[in-house]
């Protein structure tokens, strides 16, 4: 049997004019080592409806008390009050304390009923109050994040499905576990509490999974949030500020 090549690619190949050197960077083993921190994870969970008996708060309410019990901190926004998109100024009570929220948690829990087959807009409207900062970084960027949806009939994943993209696009890392519970109204007892079945399993599941993700990806998120092209952006600025400044300084 003939020797296995050690790359897949000649050296010739290996050349790449396009590659900014001074903005690349290998990955490696010795820039995934950070001191651990020792605080509790801080998990912000959110729900989408402001109904009296919300099925989404429950559950929610639900995940919050085994996050408690698995050692996290957590935070719980209530939409109630929160007015549309861009129909307050940022500085509202309600838009105020959300961002706060968002950017004291390290990982995050999405709830939605599904609605007419999606995510609800109460709880899109909890995303789009989030600022875009300088250079895309977003207040989620790095963040866990974990996904469950409730509904009135039978078993969907239409707003899971739908919050992962959602997830992605504001650059969570969205654990691969989530919870879908169908028919919500048999699942819960008069005092608003889950009753014993494969959908409560299945919620410690996805709870246990988001504390161990938090726990292995916090201190890393700076490494892991830091982008090629984002370095090739700021270099570029840089090199254009300086060079301004010595055409000023030549006048």
């Amino acid at each position: 049997m003939a020797a296995m090549k050690e790359s897949a690619v000649s050296e010739l190949e290996l050349f790449l004019p396009n590659l900014n050197e001074d903005a690349f960077q290998k990955p490696g083993l010795e820039l995934l080592k950070a001191e651990p921190s020792r605080h509790r994870p801080r998990i912000l969970l959110l729900y989408g409806s402001v109904r009296e008996r919300s099925y989404s708060r429950l559950l929610t309410l639900e995940a919050a008390r085994l996050l408690d019990r698995m050692g996290a901190e957590t935070r719980i926004f209530h939409p109630a009050g929160l007015p549309l998109p861009d129909d307050a100024p940022a500085n509202h009570e309600k838009v105020a304390e959300l961002r706060e929220l968002v950017e004291w948690s390290e990982g995050h829990v999405w709830c939605s009923p599904e609605r007419h087959g999606a995510m609800t807009g109460i709880l899109k409207s909890q995303i789009d109050w989030l600022p875009l900062n300088s250079g895309a970084v977003r207040s989620t960027q790095g963040k866990t994040l974990a996904v469950m949806q409730v509904s009135g009939g039978s078993q969907s994943f239409n707003a899971v499905n739908q919050m992962r993209v959602l997830g992605r696009w504001m650059r969570m890392l969205t654990i691969p576990n989530q919870s879908a519970v169908a028919k919500a109204y048999q699942e819960f007892d008069d005092a608003g509490r889950m009753k014993p079945s494969s959908y409560y399993d299945r919620v410690v599941d996805v709870m246990e999974e988001l504390v161990k993700i938090t726990l292995l990806s916090r201190d890393l998120v700076p490494h892991l949030t830091d982008r090629y092209s984002e370095r090739v952006e700021t270099a570029a600025a840089l090199e254009a500020r300086a060079n301004l400044d010595k055409a000023v300084g030549s006048k």
